[in-house]
């Protein structure tokens, strides 16, 4: 299976620790975190995702509103300067322990954090990555193979 993910998403499972606008987003998010910590790779989607699909039936939810637009317009240039590609819907990614390791240096040292700007989670995740990501939710599992 796959994971349909917009490109600010890519930035904001880097901090994930089960923390969310309401019960049932988080429910749906904890539930995306085991699918990304079980390997599933990550497709990318322009527009609402996997992770908005707990908001879509509000009255009028963020997901749609230009400034998430912009986040994931600076997002994927951001992510797509760290993993030297294009990044746009359609791209596949799979979020290996080596790949999260370096997206979550690059974010704690503030080099893909423009699409974080006036977002009202930014306090919560530089503490988080200042702490050393140890709560997180989104862990990458490495395979291991016994001769």
């Amino acid at each position: 299976m796959t994971v349909r993910l917009r490109p600010h998403h890519l930035l904001c499972l880097l901090t994930y620790v089960g923390k969310g606008y309401t019960p049932g987003f988080v429910a749906n998010y904890d539930r995306i975190a085991e699918r990304l910590s079980s390997g599933e790779d990550v497709l990318v989607v322009d527009g609402p995702d996997d992770i908005c699909a707990a908001l879509l039936c509000e009255p009028e939810p963020h997901c749609f509103r230009d400034s998430v637009r912009v986040r994931d317009a600076q997002a994927a240039a951001d992510i797509g300067d760290l993993l030297e590609m294009r990044l746009s819907a359609g791209a596949r990614i799979d979020l290996h322990p080596g790949l999260l390791a370096r997206m979550r240096k690059a974010f704690a040292e503030g080099q893909s954090r423009k699409a974080c700007r006036g977002c009202e989670w930014s306090d919560l995740c530089s503490g988080i990555a200042n702490d050393g990501y140890g709560t997180v939710r989104v862990r990458a599992t490495i395979e291991t193979t016994c001769l």
